[in-house]
């Protein structure tokens, strides 16, 4: 007998920032995802300890106008509650992608990394 073909499952990446606003470095980390990932989610975190220069909407704006090209490999969403780790696996995420800035960022990430494994 013949079985049905399996429903292939795309590799999800997660990419969580405040994208105050998107900067070239943020479009090289996200082009770099989708060449290890089908779909990469920018998730616009929105934290009340900061002062957006942008609000939550002109940043989604700007990043979605950034990869109109891609309506099914990048999508935007914001989030303002709950754990990113909790978001990820609700999307059935493969990975969170974070971007260094210095070598000193390294130790910081990789703390959490850590804690939400």
């Amino acid at each position: 007998m013949c079985e049905s073909p399996k429903e292939i499952t795309p590799s999800i990446a997660v990419y969580p920032g405040t994208f105050d606003p998107i900067t070239n470095g943020h479009i090289d980390i996200i082009h770099r995802a989708l060449n290890l990932f089908d779909q990469v989610i920018v998730v616009i975190a929105v934290n009340s300890q900061k002062k957006p220069l942008f609000s939550v909407d002109k940043r989604k704006e700007m990043i979605e106008e950034c990869f109109k090209d891609y309506p099914d490999e990048i999508i935007v969403e914001v989030v303002s509650t709950g754990l990113l780790v909790n978001y990820a696996a609700q999307k059935k995420a493969k990975a969170i992608v974070r971007g260094l800035r210095a070598v000193s960022d390294f130790d910081y990430e990789f703390q959490l990394a850590l804690i939400n494994r």
